[in-house]
């Protein structure tokens, strides 16, 4: 059986983030012919057009992962009303020098997860302008804009059972929107 492998980009640094958990545990429902691989963000230099001639290990390393990928996971927090500095640098990285972008035409799909009502929404609106215009197809419907309260996760940091059947819908249309848009596995 063909095996679509999807990278995940996590904004967020911190170990013990709730987007890092929500990744985690998202993936577990994930249909068995898809395969997840963390991409590493944290040892990215900043961004700095000078570099473009000659990247760096981890920015070479972060490029290669993308393109392996048939599909993209992005799972943010929002800071200050928009994506972290970290997950715009690493698509900066990928996506330069222009015309060499790792990120064109690979299907993605967003999620985060916040302590506040709207969840990460604002967020994954200005992700979701970046990615427009990197040629990258975004999964639109359903959105998926998680508060994250007691029973978000369960004991074994699956998502727990009244948030299970949205975000399995969720999960599903991913895959199919992974699908569509593969040409070739």
């Amino acid at each position: 059986m063909p095996q679509y492998q999807i990278a995940v980009i996590v904004g967020s640094l911190r170990q013990e983030s709730f987007n890092r958990k929500l990744a985690k545990a998202i993936v577990r429902l994930a249909p068995s012919d898809f395969k997840f691989k963390d991409v590493l963000i944290a040892d990215l230099p900043f961004y700095n057009q000078d570099d473009d001639a000659c990247p760096s290990d981890p920015v070479k390393r972060l490029k290669a992962e993308i393109m392996a990928a048939h599909g993209l996971l992005f799972v943010t927090p929002e800071y200050n009303r928009s994506i972290p500095g970290v997950l715009k640098n690493a698509i900066d990285q990928g996506s330069r020098p222009y015309g060499h972008s790792a990120w064109s035409g690979k299907p993605a799909g967003i999620l985060g997860a916040s302590i506040g009502v709207i969840g990460t929404s604002l967020a994954q609106q200005h992700l979701r302008n970046v990615l427009a215009y990197l040629d990258v197809p975004t999964l639109g419907q359903p959105e998926a804009f998680i508060q994250v309260k007691e029973g978000l996760f369960d004991e074994l940091g699956n998502i727990g059972p009244s948030s299970a059947p949205f975000l399995q819908n969720w999960m599903d249309k991913y895959a199919a929107w992974v699908r569509h848009h593969t040409i070739e596995l």
